[in-house]
């Protein structure tokens, strides 16, 4: 089944735009494979990613105060690299170069995040930095002026620290009223030209890396997941999860009836997605990919659609999955004039209700579905590895997913935000490999 005529524009992620490389795809046989723009509707959006902290630097010029991302980077451990985004790309000095790159690219969109801590340094505790909003108005009327449309994420990962120090940010329902200030803050500024917002990126992807796993700041988790000094990570992802779904909701609400009417934008949220195979031709084996979509998908564009989580999700989590008001029903549900997808790789579903052998205590638990995810079947791969462990190119994957997706949600729309492999690339000046995300 193929999907409906779903709102469809591709926006493929590159994590350095001040870096190029010459790419070259090849066949079998040696022949050089051309993709021509001519190949693809006049409307079809070709576009680039970037997110504030990977790519700014200037973590604190001009008004900017520290993020969790700057305190996080630089405690000895955290990185394995040792390196943070004091300077990154410096993307905060050469932005005028880097948007010159984006006209020689030819693409028509450009999606980058706003850095909480250069609009607002301290939240609703202080008062907005006239300096960050001086750099963002200059990104976004320069891109216009190479005929870019600019596709505006309000929050990416990074948020001031004075707000993790004062209420632990997305464990407490007080983060709700900072990023309704936020967001209001950025319609307000930069509403008259941004036509695309996305309010959160991937919530599900922080709440798991932040508060289950502990790999991102505020780096909380526990046993059997990680080994950090606090948390809770059958409880605080979900807790995390549900105040982003209702921080967006109310920034949509804000949006809708204060500015949407006159500025004429769409506003939507970004969520990250893989697909999923049986790993056993059973029972088991299809329940698996329905809990794995559930607990990871569903799980966050559910609440948007219908008004409340997956039934399978209050089956196997019960009372610690937090349950919506009558008033946040009304306010979550409906609340996407689009979703993102951001979409990389896909994986086989495992059932560790009946197959625990093949899964680890972290999978084997409630919050997870009682799934666990592995990129090969019987020794096979699902597909060609990338540069990057555990992902394989998978293309029609992305096809399944959308299937899914127009099954589960008719007729919503939908924007391919972030989509690409990670190969390694050997340095011609070092010698050495680095890790690039690049288009497929």
């Amino acid at each position: 089944m193929q999907p409906k005529a779903l709102l469809i524009f591709f926006i493929f992620f590159s994590l350095l735009i001040s870096i190029h490389s010459k790419y070259i795809h090849e066949v079998e046989d040696k022949e050089e494979v051309v993709i021509k723009r001519s190949m693809f509707p006049d409307n079809f959006i070709f576009g680039v990613g970037t997110s504030a902290y990977q790519i700014e630097g200037a973590y604190l010029e001009d008004g900017k105060s520290l993020s969790n991302w700057d305190v996080f980077t630089h405690v000895p451990g955290n990185i394995e690299s040792g390196e943070n985004g004091d300077v990154a790309d410096d993307h905060y000095h050469h932005y005028m170069e880097d948007i010159q790159k984006l006209e020689y690219l030819g693409v028509n969109a450009y999606r980058f995040s706003i850095s909480w801590t250069r609009i607002l340094p301290r939240g609703r505790f202080g008062e907005t930095n006239p300096s960050g909003v001086l750099f963002y108005n200059n990104i976004i009327d320069n891109v216009l002026l190479k005929g870019i449309q600019p596709f505006v994420t309000i929050h990416h990962n990074d948020i001031p620290q004075e707000l993790e120090d004062r209420y632990g940010s997305w464990l407490s329902s007080e983060i709700q009223e900072d990023f309704v200030l936020f967001a209001k803050t950025c319609f307000e500024n930069f509403g008259d030209r941004v036509k695309y917002w996305v309010t959160i990126n991937e919530p599900n992807i922080n709440a798991i890396l932040a508060y289950m796993e502990g790999a991102f700041p505020p780096r909380r988790c526990s046993a059997p997941f990680g080994n950090c000094s606090v948390g809770n990570s059958n409880m605080e992802p979900l807790i995390v999860a549900h105040n982003m779904l209702i921080s967006h909701a109310k920034a949509v609400k804000v949006y809708r009836d204060q500015f949407q009417p006159k500025q004429g934008g769409s506003i939507g949220i970004v969520v990250h997605a893989f697909h999923y195979e049986r790993y056993t031709d059973d029972e088991w084996g299809f329940q698996a990919v329905e809990r794995a979509y559930a607990f990871n998908l569903a799980w966050l564009i559910d609440p948007l659609i219908y008004g409340d989580y997956p039934a399978i999700m209050r089956k196997y989590i019960g009372k610690e999955l937090p349950n919506f008001s009558i008033e946040e029903v009304k306010l979550v549900k409906g609340s996407v004039d689009f979703v993102g997808l951001n979409h990389y790789t896909s994986f086989y579903a495992i059932d560790c209700l009946h197959h625990s052998t093949d899964c680890t205590p972290s999978e084997h638990r409630p919050v997870k579905g009682f799934t666990a995810r592995t990129g090969s079947r019987d020794g096979i791969p699902i597909g060609d590895e990338m540069g990057m462990f555990g992902f394989h190119v998978v293309p029609h994957g992305m096809e399944k997913l959308l299937n899914y997706i127009n099954m589960r949600y008719p007729n919503l729309s939908i924007y391919i935000t972030e989509n690409g492999f990670r190969i390694k690339l050997q340095s011609q000046c070092e010698g050495k490999y680095m890790d690039s995300h690049v288009p497929y």
